[in-house]
């Protein structure tokens, strides 16, 4: 630093520290190490906000309180995260002054870990949203006249059939899906009743028509909504369209079939999968996921957590295994004549673990010998301790998940407020 006076000023967000010159050479923060190799005032601004000469004070409008536990760091060695503030807004502030994420403490480190995973899903589809919107804004202006208002029309389109909160007609539509939802899910379930058989042609008639209603307008918004989709090909992909085709296509298979096999005994051949075929339609149910936040919620928490997920099934099947071949050797391995048949085999023994793990007891089949009955109780107890550790970090997950759909609800609800009153 070739000016200036021997003792330089930083002023964080309006909380002052001042150092001697000879420390900002030094100093740990590459930020304001930088100040020492200035030559002019230029280049000092180009690295803080403002400059004072007489007073030779660098200014910089950033967080005081996280600068604060900044210089903790650089005294102490330890940095952590300020409380009650965002990770990533911390995590911000960390890179502008020139340190890593490797410089925090490792227990702050899973936490913004965490973070980042996690905003990452949640944004991705908003960032690509942004970037979409971005480039639909360098259309040329002399094809913007039907080129920009017929893409201006599938967004919304898209946005009505995607977002039920994104408008009006969006929840109007969305209300519709659902009571078409449940009637078809009531339906299918009347379809079962021991009465349905006996019932009149005439009432068998008007159910089938109701039905074949509800397929209808289940395929008309499948294919509307493949139409103004912006990708086909990650349209297909989803897994809630994958879930209505696989929903709407067994009905047309079954239609289908009988057809072609006719009414009478060829039919009966095909009966059974029919039945399947019928069965297959219990998947409408999982469309209420596009409405309600709940379903959204626990599907999100699914995806996140599938590593503990993965775990848990590890715990049960390594359980099970150890579990099983100990029961089946006590109640029926040490004697054969006498034992207990229900322990026959090491499969049928480790449906007794499962269940037993799961504290579910039906009391099909339980041990009789001293030995085994130990044995279940060590097995109750370790199923509750092995199912309690992962589902720990599934619930926190689930809370978070839970706030931040709300929140994304939340604002969508906003916006459409603003449309209203517009």
């Amino acid at each position: 630093m070739k000016f200036g006076k021997s003792i330089c000023i930083l002023n964080v967000g309006g909380t002052k520290y001042a150092f001697p010159r000879d420390v900002i050479k030094d100093f740990p923060l590459r930020r304001v190490s930088r100040l020492h190799n200035c030559a002019s005032e230029k280049e000092v601004l180009e690295v803080c906000d403002d400059y004072d000469r007489e007073r030779n004070e660098f200014f910089f409008d950033r967080h005081s309180e996280a600068f604060g536990f900044i210089m903790l760091y650089v005294k102490y060695g330890k940095l952590r995260f300020v409380p009650q503030m965002c990770e990533l807004s911390f995590y911000n502030e960390m890179i502008y002054w020139g340190l890593e994420s490797s410089h925090l403490e490792f227990c702050c480190q899973r936490r913004l870990d965490d973070r980042m995973s996690d905003t990452y899903t949640y944004f991705s589809e908003e960032d690509t949203k942004v970037e979409d919107d971005l480039r639909g804004e360098d259309v040329p202006e002399d094809s913007a006249g039907t080129g920009r208002g017929s893409a201006k029309w599938l967004e919304r389109m898209r946005r009505t059939f995607e977002e039920p909160t994104s408008s009006i007609a969006a929840q109007i539509l969305a209300s519709v899906s659902v009571i078409f939802v449940i009637v078809s899910m009531v339906i299918l379930c009347a379809s079962t009743l021991p009465d349905w058989k006996t019932a009149e042609n005439n009432s068998v008639e008007e159910h089938r028509i109701i039905e074949a209603v509800c397929i209808g307008w289940f395929t008309a918004e499948c294919i509307v909504r493949f139409i103004v989709s912006k990708d086909k090909c990650e349209f297909v992909r989803r897994p809630l369209n994958i879930i209505d085709l696989l929903a709407i296509t067994p009905y047309y298979v079954s239609v289908l079939m009988t057809v072609l096999t006719g009414e009478n005994s060829q039919l009966q051949r095909a009966g059974v999968t029919l039945r399947v075929l019928r069965m297959m339609r219990i998947f409408w149910v999982i469309k209420l996921a596009r409405h309600f936040l709940g379903l959204q919620t626990l599907g999100l928490t699914l995806k996140r957590c599938y590593r503990e997920m993965v775990m848990l099934l590890v715990f049960i099947c390594v359980a099970m295994a150890i579990f099983g071949a100990l029961a089946q050797l006590l109640e029926h391995g040490l004697d054969l004549e006498m034992g207990n048949e229900d322990y026959a085999s090491i499969p049928a023994a480790c449906w007794w673990v499962i269940i037993s793990m799961t504290t579910v007891g039906y009391g099909d089949m339980y041990p009789i010998t001293m030995p085994g009955r130990v044995l279940g109780g060590l097995c109750v107890v370790s199923g509750i301790v092995l199912l309690a550790l992962p589902i720990t970090f599934i619930y926190h997950s689930f809370v978070q998940c839970y706030h931040e759909l709300k929140f994304r609800s939340a604002r969508c609800t906003r916006s459409l407020s603003a449309e209203f009153l517009n």
